[in-house]
């Protein structure tokens, strides 16, 4: 079964991202802002990190390059989830270790595509 961290300030996005990919291959654990995303990135290690980018803490992009900077994390993808669409944006996300970058707002099946895509599993 895959691991999924969910990442969001709003739970209002984190219900919808849920159950948007929730499946019976899939276990999904949540974070209300970037310190708890870290804190459960390292107890749960997950296969994907779906990560706001303005979050309280640390910011989404600190918790991609913590992730990519961390060795036990190393086969984690992550998927970035911003309102943040500007081109600049987009590439301080992929700086940072995102694999791929959705901008809010994102269609539920641009988002089951880009988990599928990200871990072949949903």
């Amino acid at each position: 079964m895959k691991k999924v961290l969910i990442a969001d300030d709003e739970p209002s996005l984190r219900l919808l991202v849920s159950a948007t990919i929730e499946s019976d291959l899939l276990t999904v654990v949540e974070a209300e802002d970037g310190d708890e995303a870290w804190t459960l990135m390292c107890e749960h290690q997950p296969d994907l990190a779906l990560l706001d980018i303005q979050m309280p803490g640390k910011t989404g992009l600190e918790v991609a390059r913590a992730i990519r900077a961390d060795p036990r994390l190393a086969g984690t993808k992550i998927i970035m989830l911003s309102a943040k669409a500007q081109q600049a944006d987009v590439s301080a996300g992929m700086v940072a270790g995102a694999d791929l970058y959705l901008t809010k707002p994102f269609s539920p099946t641009e988002l089951l595509a880009a988990v599928e895509q990200a871990i072949g599993a949903v």
